[in-house]
């Protein structure tokens, strides 16, 4: 997962400001298809779960799996906020 850190230190920084977070799951570089593919439909479970979107994208950088998650959070009313400039 890129931004592994980086997610770790929002997560942490929020958790201790007394927000929950429902965070993407760490499942490491080998993952199989299947697995890949049911942790892409997890994360659209757990955006159903918050009540916001933020996109830990430093430099800007957003890749396709996290495109994929925004434009799914915004079709269905989410608020969605970036770390950095996208």
């Amino acid at each position: 997962m890129r931004f592994a850190d980086e997610m770790r230190a929002s997560n942490r920084e929020l958790t201790l400001a007394g927000v929950i977070v429902v965070a993407p799951g760490e499942a490491g570089e080998l993952i199989t298809h299947e697995q890949k593919t049911a942790l892409d439909a997890l994360h659209l479970r757990k955006i159903d779960l918050a009540d916001r979107v933020l996109i830990v994208n430093p430099g800007g950088y957003v890749g396709e799996s996290t495109t994929r998650e925004i434009a799914y959070a915004r079709a269905i009313g989410k608020p969605v906020s970036f770390t950095d400039p996208a």
